[in-house]
């Protein structure tokens, strides 16, 4: 595969204050360093802050959800859910895994174009709809159980997970030992915020462990939706 270095573009990824900045060569063409940059429909930003692509998601989801509500205007309930579903939420949820915001601004902002939703297809609020958090969090435990069990895409994550140096009476056998991080971006990165949530699943939700991962995600969303 040869690489386009027109295409491409460098990014560095430190806490340092750096006084002088990297040169990167690609055959001989120099490699212009920026902010952020857009890898598989991820924007990821030097500081590791999801805020562009969030803004970048509410504006596309956005886009479709007005395109909808002008070709489907006449349309019945049902179908005007359907198009949501289909063509809208998937774009609040590509790759939300990673990206899952915990700033409330983030949130609220992603919640508005749920709710915008809702409204043209019942004339009300979004009242038996699962919420968008509620789907971000069974999409994240759903991945820490592929990585868990040592899935082959997730298997380098779930060699980092670790047993706890102690279990209390009300843990479950597969908890997994928590980290301790000084900044925002180590606390509610993937895999440290969603260790918490794990940990705090019912021992039931995680009885026969492991077992298929859709009837894992069924007892988990259960276990979500029932808070």
């Amino acid at each position: 595969m040869k690489i386009n270095p027109d295409k491409s573009k460098a990014v560095g990824f430190t806490r340092a204050r750096v006084k002088e900045r990297l040169t990167y060569y690609l055959g001989g063409q120099l490699i212009p360093e920026v902010n952020s940059f857009k890898y598989l429909g991820i924007i990821i930003r030097s500081d590791l802050s999801w805020a562009d692509h969030v803004n970048y998601t509410l504006r596309k989801a956005w886009k479709a959800l007005h395109l909808i509500m002008r070709i489907l205007r006449q349309g019945n309930n049902n179908t005007k859910r359907l198009a949501y579903t289909s063509l809208v939420r998937p774009i609040l949820e590509y790759g939300a895994v990673c990206w899952d915001p915990y700033r409330d601004w983030q949130v609220s902002a992603l919640n508005r174009v749920q709710r915008r939703a809702a409204k043209f297809a019942n004339h009300s609020d979004e009242s038996g709809w699962e919420t968008l958090a509620q789907r971000r969090l069974v999409a994240r435990l759903c991945a820490l159980y592929k990585a868990y069990t040592r899935s082959p895409s997730w298997k380098a994550i779930g060699n980092s997970l670790l047993k706890p140096y102690h279990l209390s009476r009300g843990d479950h056998s597969w908890k997994v030992r928590s980290r301790k991080h000084r900044t925002d971006v180590g606390k509610y990165s993937f895999v440290n915020r969603t260790i918490k949530d794990w940990n705090s699943l019912p021992a039931g939700t995680l009885a026969s462990f492991p077992r298929k991962l859709n009837t894992f995600r069924k007892r988990v969303r259960d276990a979500v939706t029932s808070k």
